[in-house]
């Protein structure tokens, strides 16, 4: 079985449930996008927020997917970067507890963190402060960090570090990793196209798009950004929400169906459907196969608030996988 090592940004997730939509635009918040703020903000949502008990999680998107695949049953790494305090060291405790192995470095920066703002129809508004997260750098990576891996996977959010980036996929090409990338945000993909074009085709094996950010990329519809992106590496995934996902490698092309699942929040979704998918590869599954696993864990996911489950759902996770393996 193949080990699966991601970086991204160590960012601690604090989940709000909000009563209405209303916050949001006394807060200047846009539904359902991702803001990135600084310390002030953080603390002016806080204040607006103070009544509301929040429910606290590891979480960037990397993270997610790499928590979701040691729960699965794959040993899987973490590198990322966090600063020496309180949220740092919850970071650190809650990924050794979920199985993961920390390559964490240490800066005297905050540590970063993600206000989730669930809304009663399960969309959810991100308020990141980086912090810590965004001080990783070429120079904190060395080739003793991939050592033992078999994959290696990056979120898109890192993109916009371009240095680091080409080092990483570097050092795990040089130790004979598959690379693997999830897009992770059309507004992202829209501003590094040339940069994800370049390192798409030198260096990616498998790219993980929903249908915003395979259109941001390829100016194409679904199925035709699917063949596209397939062109230009080894596997490509596009996800199209509630109707399920797209998988297609050389002349091998899939539809997966989707899961029907009680929504309550949509964070998560699609770490968790690259976890299932980077399981069922390490476990060497067909394509098909990887995507029903994908689909499962995503379905899940979206029943709870955040993108970390109970040990009784991922029981049931892993009961479902089973069976469908051995049919």
């Amino acid at each position: 079985m193949k080990k699966v090592l991601g970086m991204g940004n160590a960012l601690t997730d604090i989940l709000l449930q909000i009563e209405n939509n209303s916050v949001l635009d006394k807060l200047d918040l846009p539904k359902a996008s991702m803001q990135l703020i600084d310390a002030a903000k953080m603390l002016e949502i806080s204040n607006n927020l103070s009544h509301l008990t929040p429910k606290m999680a590891t979480g960037g998107s990397a993270s997610n997917t790499i928590n979701g695949i040691t729960r699965l049953g794959v040993s899987a790494g973490f590198v990322g970067k966090i600063g020496r305090d309180a949220v740092g060291e919850f970071f650190m405790n809650d990924s050794i507890s979920n199985g993961v192995t920390p390559h964490l470095l240490y800066s005297n920066t905050p540590s970063g963190q993600c206000t989730v703002l669930v809304s009663p129809d399960g969309e959810r508004t991100l308020c990141t402060f980086l912090g810590a997260a965004c001080e990783l750098v070429a120079d904190d990576l060395n080739a003793e960090m991939f050592q033992g891996y078999d994959i290696f996977h990056i979120e898109g959010y890192l993109v916009q570090n371009h240095d680091l980036i080409r080092k990483a996929v570097r050092l795990a090409k040089e130790s004979g990793l598959l690379v693997s990338i999830d897009l992770a945000s059309y507004n992202v993909v829209d501003a590094n196209l040339e940069f994800l074009d370049e390192i798409i085709q030198a260096y990616v094996d498998i790219v993980f798009a929903n249908e915003e950010e395979a259109r941001a990329y390829t100016g194409k519809e679904p199925v035709e950004a699917l063949i596209h992106i397939a062109d230009h590496c080894d596997i490509a995934i596009v996800k199209i929400g509630k109707d399920g996902s797209f998988v297609k490698s050389g002349n091998e092309q899939v539809q997966i169906q989707p899961i029907l699942a009680k929504c309550i929040d949509t964070t998560g979704a699609g770490d968790l459907y690259a976890a299932g998918f980077l399981y069922g590869l390490a476990c060497n599954y067909s394509l098909e196969l990887c995507g029903q696993i994908g689909s499962i864990v995503s379905a899940k996911v979206v029943e709870v608030l955040g993108a970390k489950m109970t040990d009784e759902v991922w029981i049931k996770i892993n009961a479902e996988i089973n069976n469908l393996v051995l049919e």
